[in-house]
């Protein structure tokens, strides 16, 4: 039942792979890159698309056309799993790492996202509620 742990990310099924989200949310933050570091930092600021308490997309089956700015992971070729948080299944998998303890997938649990303190469900805010995305940095507590 661990495909996870026997599969590459694109040897996945669609179901295998969708499983893989937690639901936290985190990649749905907004995103400032420094440009002659190259070092991506969050914000607080939230996707207007996502549902702020089940970190869930309102409109995932159509999220690229609704937000031409999502990032498909699926796409061909795509590489910039660095763009991703470093508590994210896809990142840890493709680095070759393995999901933590509170992973649903291993917890068998899907509120063991929430009781770690991983979703953003209790900080985040929503883009268009914010002027400037640097005032809303946040270094993560990995």
């Amino acid at each position: 039942m661990s495909f996870w742990k026997t599969k590459k990310l694109i040897e996945m099924t669609t179901e295998e792979w969708e499983s893989l989200c937690d639901n936290c949310g985190r990649c749905c933050l907004n995103k400032l890159e420094d440009e002659d570091t190259g070092d991506i930092y969050f914000t607080s600021a939230a996707c207007d698309q996502i549902d702020l308490e089940t970190c869930r997309c309102t409109h995932y089956a159509d999220r690229f056309t609704v937000v031409p700015e999502c990032i498909d992971l699926r796409q061909p070729g795509f590489t910039a799993y660095n763009w991703l948080p470093s508590t994210c299944a896809y990142r840890l998998l493709n680095d070759g790492g393995e999901l933590p303890d509170w992973h649903p997938l291993v917890s068998g649990n899907a509120e063991s996202v929430q009781e770690a303190g991983i979703s953003i469900s209790s900080y985040a805010i929503r883009e268009s509620e914010v002027d400037d995305l640097e005032d809303h940095i946040i270094e993560w507590l990995d």
